[in-house]
């Protein structure tokens, strides 16, 4: 008779084989890109169904508000010829879209050109940053608005002045998120600049700029959506063209279901811009 011990194992019973090898726990697979893409859509049109139910629920109770299939039915009209222009008050809405988006990039590229090469001078001297942060900090709240009868008074044109406001309200993001990567440089790298005896240029070439690059990217990302945003009220108090002047008119002209196809429309078009950023930010970080 044979006596076991119970701190015995399998292995050590008579008779016995060798032990099994052991199997290490299988990981979960991650979905697939397909598949996560198929999520984000499902869980997309659960969000856009539960507004557009919101809207129908508040259309019912405000007569005024135009319904779901009101407005849906005005961007088809909309959208079925876009470019037709039938003089200076009734153009198509694609050709309202082109005129705003022709200001905010040209006021988002004035705003890139100075305020990038002014965040790496705040960003890399302490004094430069003493004496510009308060002045930006005093302008930086100042609403949009504000700004269009300084712009109006200089350049004496209703869409030059659009722009200006654009470039002003673009700027501050830019230079900020640009001072913040210049400034963060790690020690490491600034002393290998100075072991191969870098020159100022040489410096913000090749380490400044490469380790700056993700937060200009983030900058000019929330510069562009400021931009896209204030366009729209700056174009209803310049009353000449683009896509806040169509809401403007369509307003007073009682179009509400207009108004909410441009709306659409306008977050469509920020949808776009601001993946396009997004992108660009993940292939620099890369």
């Amino acid at each position: 008779m044979t006596l076991i011990h119970p701190s015995d194992t399998e292995a050590d019973l008579p008779g016995a084989g060798p032990p099994a090898p052991s199997v290490a726990p299988q990981r979960p697979k991650p979905p697939s890109r397909l598949v996560a893409m198929g999520r984000s859509i499902g869980w997309a049109a659960v969000g856009a169904t539960v507004i557009v139910l919101f809207w129908a629920i508040v259309a019912r109770s405000s007569p005024d508000l135009p319904g779901p299939s009101e407005g849906f039915a005005a961007l088809r009209r909309l959208l079925r010829y876009p470019f037709y222009d039938l003089g200076p008050n009734d153009k198509g809405i694609g050709i309202q879209l082109g005129v705003s988006l022709v200001k905010v990039f040209t006021g988002f590229a004035f705003a890139v050109v100075v305020g990038v090469p002014l965040g790496f001078l705040i960003g890399g001297s302490k004094r430069a940053w003493a004496a510009v942060n308060p002045i930006i900090q005093v302008l930086r709240p100042v609403s949009p608005l504000a700004w269009f009868p300084i712009g109006l008074v200089v350049l004496k044109d209703v869409g030059n002045a659009a722009t200006f406001v654009i470039f002003i309200t673009s700027l501050w993001p830019t230079v900020l998120n640009t001072a913040a990567g210049a400034a963060s440089v790690p020690t490491d790298q600034r002393n290998v600049a100075r072991v191969f005896k870098f020159g100022r240029v040489a410096y913000v070439r090749h380490v400044v700029v490469p380790h700056s690059l993700p937060s200009i990217i983030t900058g000019m990302r929330l510069s562009m959506g400021i931009a896209w945003m204030v366009i729209v009220a700056a174009e209803m108090l310049a009353g000449n063209t683009g896509i806040g002047y169509f809401v403007w008119n369509s307003y007073n002209g009682g179009k509400l279901a207009d108004v909410i196809a441009a709306i659409v429309l306008i977050g469509g078009i920020g949808v776009l811009l601001d993946t396009a950023f997004l992108r660009l930010g993940r292939k620099v970080a890369a």
